[in-house]
């Protein structure tokens, strides 16, 4: 008998979990098994696309209001965006640029994102997690508040939710 065998046995693992002791070699569990989390990640974002078509957020009060505009009577970088969301899937493109501007983007980046998650998962690798640098960073957050301000102001009235 060698020290080998007096060693505790070790439990099985699923040879798709990613364990913290790397014997897996950082492999996901492939196929079907490993589309489930993406594919819910794409069910849930349709639903609520889904759910903003039949339910219009243009009527007064159907989702109630932005804490933001509620407290401080301004738009925030959000608002609009259920409401762009509504006209892009009524086919009216320019009313959900008019909504909001960030709406149409930040939802091709989502559906990019989890497209590749779910290629990635049929494969057996893990998401791809976005990683940016400091200067594209300060620079999202820089436009994102030039536009807030710009939406709150007389010459930004073309940015404010419709």
């Amino acid at each position: 008998m060698n020290d080998s065998d007096a060693a505790e046995p070790r439990e099985l693992v699923d040879p798709g979990v990613p364990v913290a002791d790397g014997s897996n070699n950082g492999r996901w569990t492939a196929g079907w098994r490993g589309i489930l989390l993406p594919g819910a990640a794409a069910a849930a974002a349709a639903a609520a696309v889904l759910l903003l078509h039949v339910r219009d957020p243009h009527v007064e009060g159907s989702y109630g209001l932005c804490p933001v505009y509620g407290l401080f009577g301004v738009y925030c970088p959000g608002c609009g965006g259920m409401r762009a969301v509504h006209n892009l899937t009524e086919g009216h493109i320019v009313d959900s640029l008019h909504s909001n501007l960030l709406a149409l983007p930040v939802l091709a980046l989502y559906a990019l994102w989890v497209g590749d998650w779910v290629i990635r998962a049929w494969r057996g690798d893990g998401p791809r997690l976005p990683g940016i640098g400091s200067v594209t960073m300060w620079t999202l957050l820089g436009s994102i508040a030039v536009y807030t301000v710009l939406r709150n102001t007389p010459w930004g009235t073309w940015l404010t939710p419709v």
